[in-house]
């Protein structure tokens, strides 16, 4: 089931649109070999690359999860899984949030982030979200409504915190 999505706060007239990447929502199993081959290869260049984590990145969790793909000039760009309540939470929850590194700094995590909101509301209705986040982009999700729980932990050497963003 792939469902389209149309980008959100990218502006107006023709050269943003241009410049909007083109959001899809698959599930595991709608995924061609290409999509899912380009985005764990993309998650292995932000994750183990570039933040040298050396972490179990194909936890079995990819086949419960949506994936949201943002494709901009034929190139993916940016991704995040989605999954439904009770899957990694009690609530709904998105992860292996990322933007390709050159990509990075016009607003398109922020834009990755409205999209993945966006997603789950789509699939499973609108509800509070659950998510895992590095320590250090606490301040940019919070940008988007979530807040710290108060639960720290460490994640393959990597302070994270829980966040909700109420419903």
């Amino acid at each position: 089931m792939t469902f389209k999505l149309w980008s959100i706060g990218t502006g107006h007239g023709a050269q943003a649109a241009s410049l909007a990447p083109v959001w899809r929502l698959m599930a595991f199993e709608d995924l061609r070999v290409a999509e899912l081959y380009e985005a764990l290869r993309l998650r292995s260049e932000v994750f183990v690359v570039e933040q040298q984590c050396l972490f179990h990145d194909m936890d079995g969790a990819d086949s419960k999860a949506m994936h949201l793909l943002g494709v901009q000039h034929g190139e993916l760009q940016a991704y995040a899984r989605c999954f439904e309540a009770g899957v990694k939470f009690p609530e709904a929850s998105f992860g292996r949030v990322l933007t390709r590194q050159s990509a990075r700094g016009h607003g398109l995590g922020h834009a990755l982030i409205d999209q993945a909101i966006s997603a789950i509301s789509q699939v499973w209705g609108p509800q509070a979200i659950r998510i895992g986040a590095q320590m250090q982009l606490a301040g940019f999700y919070a940008k988007h409504g979530f807040e710290d729980t108060g639960t720290h932990f460490l994640e393959d050497g990597i302070p994270h915190l829980e966040m909700l963003r109420p419903e």
